[in-house]
């Protein structure tokens, strides 16, 4: 078994940094491997990211369409048939749908949708019921509450 303290890289894995613009002994001196001149052989040389030598950039070349509305509400949808792995009588929050991973998140509100059947009474506490959702629950006894 290897130790932690006998662990060393492999044979020649490992290679020395060229100092670059250290003398003409070094290999790389004077113009340091960036050859003799133009944009990139300066200081502070070379072009910004997306720059295609003065032909006009992919970026602005694609058709752009549609935007992203700031103020969308990130409503969670939830289905009748979901909620019947509660237990009779049980009362279902937004916040016990996310912890059961019923519901992504809770931060603009929880939807509940009638697709499906529900058999057992249980209280449900959401942000938005759909009509026929509310009359499901509703009609086996149980209680579609608005938060």
């Amino acid at each position: 078994m290897v130790k932690l303290h006998e662990l060393k890289p492999t044979p020649g894995s490992k290679k020395k940094s060229t100092r670059k613009g250290r003398g003409p002994g070094s290999g790389l001196g004077t113009t340091a491997g960036r050859g003799d001149n133009g944009q990139n052989s300066r200081s502070g040389g070379g072009v910004r990211l997306g720059f295609e030598g003065g032909q006009m950039p992919l970026y602005r070349r694609v058709p752009k369409r549609g935007f992203t509305n700031i103020f969308k509400k990130n409503i969670s949808i939830v289905n009748i048939e979901q909620l019947e792995r509660f237990d009779e009588g049980t009362e279902v929050t937004p916040e016990l749908l996310v912890e059961k991973g019923l519901a992504a998140r809770a931060d603009d509100g929880v939807k509940v949708l009638a697709k499906g059947a529900i058999t057992k009474p249980i209280t449900v506490k959401a942000n938005y019921f759909s009509k026929a959702a509310k009359e499901k629950i509703e009609a086996v006894g149980g209680k579609a509450e608005v938060v």
